[in-house]
C-alpha cells in the first residue's frame, strides 16, 4: 500500500467552534464546511478535500492522557514551506499561549503546540535534499536547541523546503 500523503485527522474537541477559531486564527485552516457538532478545516495551499476534522463531545470531556496513562497519538505534523512561515507560526503560537516547545532535529526545524483541549501538533520545515550536508544527517540522531534565526540566516527566510524529500524536486 503506497501512501503518499496524509489525507486528513479527527479530532475529538470539547467546543467545536472554539478549536475552529484556534486552528483558523492561529495556523489559517479555513472551515469548509460543517454541522452542529462538527467542523471540517483545510490548510492554506491544501487540495485535500479537508485537512482536519472536529467533533465535539463536551466541556465534561477529561484532558488527553495519550503518553501519561493511556496509548494513543502523541502528535501530527505539518510541514510549512519556508523558514519564514515557520517564523510566522511561532509568532502567532506565542501570541496564542500555545507555543509549547520548539527543537533541532538536525534535517528539520520544529516548533510544538497545544490546542484549546491539550491536543499536541508539530509544525515542521525540512531541510531540502540538495542542502543537506554531513552534519544535518549526523544531527538526526539527536534532538537540539532551535535557533531559528541561525537557521534563517544559514538557508534564508524563502527556501523552499522538503524538496526531494517530501515535495519532487
Amino acid at each position: 500500500m503506497p501512501i503518499h500523503r496524509l489525507n486528513h485527522a479527527v479530532l475529538y474537541v470539547r467546543d467545536v467552534e472554539r478549536s475552529v477559531a484556534f486552528y483558523g486564527d492561529v495556523l489559517g485552516f479555513t472551515k469548509i464546511m460543517g454541522f452542529p457538532g462538527a467542523a471540517f478545516l483545510r490548510a492554506a495551499g491544501s487540495t485535500n478535500d479537508h485537512d482536519l476534522g472536529l467533533f465535539e463531545i463536551g466541556a465534561a470531556a477529561g484532558a488527553p492522557t495519550a503518553g501519561r496513562t493511556t496509548v494513543g497519538l502523541y502528535h501530527l505534523a505539518w510541514e510549512v514551506d519556508t523558514l519564514a512561515e515557520l517564523g510566522r507560526v511561532r509568532d502567532a503560537l506565542t501570541a496564542a499561549g500555545a507555543l509549547v516547545g520548539s527543537s533541532d532535529h538536525g534535517t528539520t526545524k520544529s516548533l510544538y503546540g497545544k490546542d484549546p483541549d491539550g491536543l499536541e501538533f508539530e509544525v515542521v520545515w525540512l531541510i531540502p535534499a540538495h542542502l543537506l550536508d554531513e552534519a544535518a544527517v549526523e544531527a538526526r540522531t539527536s534532538i537540539g536547541r532551535l535557533d531559528l534565526a541561525a537557521e534563517i540566516a544559514r538557508y534564508g527566510p524563502d527556501t523552499k523546503g522538503g524538496v526531494g524529500i517530501s515535495v519532487p524536486a
